[in-house]
């Protein structure tokens, strides 16, 4: 049977562990503000905005602490850059780990699109009491990563789709992109790429969607 797709490219944060939007939900609840209201801090300056600029490594983590409470302080509730790193502390989902490695014994070609700070490994975030998996094991089974602090570029920008696509030698219409972010999932579909937004809490629904569109059993 003639396959529809080559590759299956994975956002890391979010798919491959929790969701930092939970620790987000938490802090916003114990504190008493509006939910999301981090999320429209971000969101509010998408691609100018201090974590935007962090991500691409134009400033430093001074800078991005300083940046960042000035800019939630005008929404209302001072956080410091350096207090919201601290929410993106994440554990493991090892069934998608396992998704992982079943596309790639297929044949699949593998890819990772992260969003990321500098000067730092891509899984330091990750809870040192809560690794299920390796995440070492888990960016060794992708055929090319791209992280924002490196590439200087970030999602939902273009580019780093287009930056995917040339080093995985493929058109956009032969491979699927996960996400757990609609804004992230946008710029992949506009180009051609069949996408799967992952929930932030079960993630075997989007696994099982993977499982359909590749034909490989992972459950």
């Amino acid at each position: 049977m003639t396959r529809r797709f080559d590759a299956v490219i994975f956002d890391f944060g979010g798919v491959f562990t929790t969701s930092p939007v939970e620790n987000f939900a938490a802090f916003e609840k114990k504190h008493g503000l509006p939910l999301r209201f981090i999320g429209g801090v971000i969101k509010a300056r998408l691609h100018d905005g201090a974590f935007a600029r962090y991500e691409r490594a134009e400033i430093g983590l001074d800078e991005f602490d300083r940046r960042f409470a000035e800019e939630s302080r005008a929404a209302g509730f001072e956080i410091r850059g350096r207090d919201l790193i601290r929410l993106l502390d994440v554990s493991i989902r090892p069934e998608m780990a396992a998704a992982l490695r079943g596309v790639k014994r297929a044949g699949f070609r593998t890819g990772c699109i992260t969003n990321n700070f500098p000067a730092v490994e891509p899984y330091a975030a990750l809870s040192r009491e809560k690794l299920d998996a390796d995440p070492a094991s888990i960016f060794a089974g992708f055929d090319h990563v791209i992280e924002s602090s490196k590439a200087g570029v970030r999602k939902p920008e273009p580019r780093i789709y287009e930056m995917m696509l040339e080093a995985l030698a493929l058109p956009a219409s032969r491979c699927i992109f996960l996400d757990d972010l609609g804004v992230n999932l946008k710029p992949a579909q506009a180009m051609g790429m069949t996408t799967i937004k992952v929930p932030f809490g079960d993630v075997r629904s989007a696994i099982a969607e993977l499982a359909a569109l590749t034909g490989v059993g992972l459950g």
